[in-house]
């Protein structure tokens, strides 16, 4: 069986849709928005076959993957209609596999993210209950070779100061003020068109599975490592 691939005219569509963001241009070309989509369907498709072979994932299809190309612009300043991106994610199964894998296409931007983008308050409070107790595991998993090889470290948004409850000078201070843990890898355009990369992504996803992992555990247990999920 042939690879899946990402088609060149699916990242030109992009390119031109840029050049041409509204709704006149957008709806004469709606068969070639239809083409590209349906390039992008079939390869997460192949993503999501490749990734149950691993974890479990709950996401059914490689459609129901995907993000709409049409931007919500109510809020925004920007009241372009249409996202310049082919972007997904997919999500783990049960409460007992935590964090989720994002992908993101776009000429020049090509990522793949993981991770907690949005914890609610009990899981940062027991995220930062670990940190504070267990700094020197913390540290061990963030300065692993093949994790520090391939995202770089640990990203995400921050607060300016220490969370309510820590010292300024707590010694894991650094970690305490995230607000958000995410692993990000980014490949260029040559490797998105290349027969390679659902493998690729896969591959880097895979590599993530120490930190979702570790998080999965703090997060479905107390401060005592009692299991709190069923």
């Amino acid at each position: 069986m042939a690879a899946v691939t990402i088609q060149k005219g699916s990242i030109d569509f992009l390119n031109v849709l840029s050049k041409n963001n509204n709704r006149d241009w957008f709806g004469k070309h709606k068969d070639r928005y239809a083409e590209a989509q349906g390039n992008l369907i079939a390869f997460a498709d192949a993503l999501l076959i490749e990734m149950n072979k691993h974890d479990d994932i709950e996401t059914e299809s490689g459609k129901g993957s995907l993000f709409r190309i049409y931007k919500d612009v109510r809020f925004s300043k920007d009241k372009t209609p249409y996202n310049t991106h082919w972007s997904g994610s997919l999500r783990r199964a049960t409460k007992k596999l935590r964090g989720g894998y994002h992908f993101h296409i776009a000429p020049g931007n090509s990522f793949v993210a993981g991770g907690f983008w949005a914890p609610n308050t009990n899981d940062m409070k027991r995220i930062r209950q670990d940190i504070d107790a267990n700094y020197d595991e913390w540290k061990k998993l963030l300065s692993d070779k093949t994790l520090v090889k391939t995202f770089g470290g640990l990203r995400g948004a921050q607060l300016s100061s220490a969370p309510r409850g820590y010292a300024k000078d707590d010694p894991a201070i650094e970690l305490l003020r995230y607000k958000q843990f995410l692993l990000k890898h980014e490949f260029e355009d040559k490797e998105v068109l290349s027969a390679g990369f659902v493998p690729a992504v896969n591959d880097v996803f895979k590599k993530m599975r120490p930190f979702l992992d570790h998080m999965t555990e703090v997060l479905t247990t107390d401060a005592n490592g009692v299991p709190v999920v069923e």
